[in-house]
């Protein structure tokens, strides 16, 4: 039966214990030569370096045209496109009266322009508009990048 309270140092033989921080160092330096060279193999024996100084590249350095600036892989993402008419608040007792023909009142005044909203983000106004018995849109104000920045900081 072992020890509860052993730890895998305490099982070891005395001579290979770690007593000495610089062994403790040279260990992991033999630790990462070991890596350095599993890397170099995998590489096709390209040398590798187990200085970290050398991994990391400065981005000064790194060629714009690695960078894919391709807009085609966003393209066919859908999203939720919503036109608000207006909101209002109202009490369950009132929403549990509701029937056929009932009205509700809404926030938004008539002939004032729509809201467009994408993933629930605000994008655009608009006014409605018919079009072959459809309802539709025009958009009369686009949101700037920087006005949806302020709005989402609020």
């Amino acid at each position: 039966m072992t020890e509860l309270n052993s730890t895998p140092e305490m099982d070891m033989p005395e001579d290979s214990k770690i007593t000495d921080p610089a062994a403790a160092v040279s260990a992991d330096d033999a630790a990462l030569d070991d890596w350095a060279s599993a890397l170099a193999e995998q590489n096709n024996n390209a040398p590798v370096s187990t200085s970290t100084a050398g991994v990391f590249q400065p981005l000064s350095k790194v060629e714009p045209t690695t960078t894919r600036n391709d807009i085609d892989m966003i393209l066919d993402i859908p999203v939720q496109m919503t036109v608000e008419l207006g909101r209002t608040k109202i009490a369950i007792r009132n929403l549990l009266q509701l029937a056929q023909g009932s009205v509700v009142e809404l926030d938004g005044l008539a002939g004032e322009p729509m809201d467009v909203l994408v993933n629930g983000c605000l994008i655009a106004q608009g006014e409605v508009v018919v079009v072959n018995d459809k309802f539709g849109i025009r958009l009369t104000d686009i949101i700037t990048p920087s006005e949806r920045i302020r709005k989402l900081n609020r």
